[in-house]
């Protein structure tokens, strides 16, 4: 009942004011103009600047380590003090296989790192390392089928590595907050594994421990394909007016042909009189 009313409003406000209709066009072409003319300038200058960087991969050089027998709990423990360089640190990464059973692997520092199981799993779901990540001096796996991975950050903040964007005015500026997005040191140029095995083992485990410095590379305005971008922006703006314009449109024209329907009817009905009446 409310949308029969609304359209019987509709067509009694377009027969009394045929104005209505060109307001209405009007008013949406000004719209158009309006928008299609603040998007074109946004693409065309933009203030956001994309930054990328270059990850550097290092394997430092693993040495010859001592082994500490415990008699005790029947264990062979290995240590490792490797030395890292902090400059733009991200990544820590720590591969061991050949394990014996019941190994036991840890990855540690002074200065906490995020890890989690599913960091780096291109299959894991529904994970955030922001969220899901455990930020900690120490992370600790036990052996699966002879081997372990550990995969740390050194800070889950995603504008430290790969690709980032920022809003600056000038090109100065983006290159200056490109720098203070990706430039910090770690807290400490040394990390420790130990390999915790069982029984009294003489042959020491074999590891690779990688690490992932960002290097920063480019900064440069975002630009997108000015006269695409206007053109899919304008259809956009001109679907969402006719959207308006149109029922509005068919209401006018729907109106304005019963009324002419009506008044040929009220015609042939005058005429109908007139002959009679003689």
């Amino acid at each position: 009942m409310k949308a029969s009313h609304v359209g019987v409003d509709m067509r009694k406000a377009l027969a009394q004011n045929p104005n209505l209709l060109r307001t209405l066009i009007g008013m949406g072409l000004t719209l158009i103009f309006l928008l299609s003319y603040a998007v074109y300038g946004a693409t065309v200058s933009p203030s956001y600047y994309i930054y990328e960087t270059d990850s550097l991969e290092e394997i430092p050089e693993i040495s010859e380590v001592t082994p500490i027998h415990d008699s005790n709990e029947n264990t062979t423990t290995w240590v490792w003090f490797i030395t890292v360089n902090p400059q733009n640190l991200t990544w820590v990464n720590l591969s061991v296989s050949g394990l014996s059973e019941g190994t036991n692997v840890v990855l540690s520092s002074s200065v906490a790192i995020a890890s989690h199981p599913d960091l780096g799993n291109p299959d894991a779901q529904n994970f955030s390392c922001d969220v899901n990540c455990e930020y900690s001096t120490s992370h600790s796996e036990s052996e699966e089928d002879g081997e372990v991975l550990i995969i740390a950050l050194t800070n889950t903040n995603p504008a430290r590595r790969g690709t980032g964007s920022i809003y600056a005015t000038d090109l100065d500026e983006a290159i200056l907050k490109a720098q203070d997005a990706v430039n910090h040191t770690f807290g400490t140029t040394q990390v420790k594994v130990v390999i915790v095995e069982q029984g009294n083992r003489t042959i020491q485990p074999s590891f690779i421990l990688s690490t992932v410095n960002e290097e920063l590379t480019t900064t440069e305005q975002f630009e997108v394909e000015a006269a695409t971008e206007f053109l899919w922006a304008l259809a956009a703006v001109i679907g969402c007016f006719s959207i308006v314009l149109v029922p509005s449109l068919t209401v006018y024209i729907a109106a304005r042909a019963k009324d002419k329907r009506n008044q040929v009817k009220l015609d042939m009905a005058k005429a109908s009189l007139t002959v009679e009446s003689e």
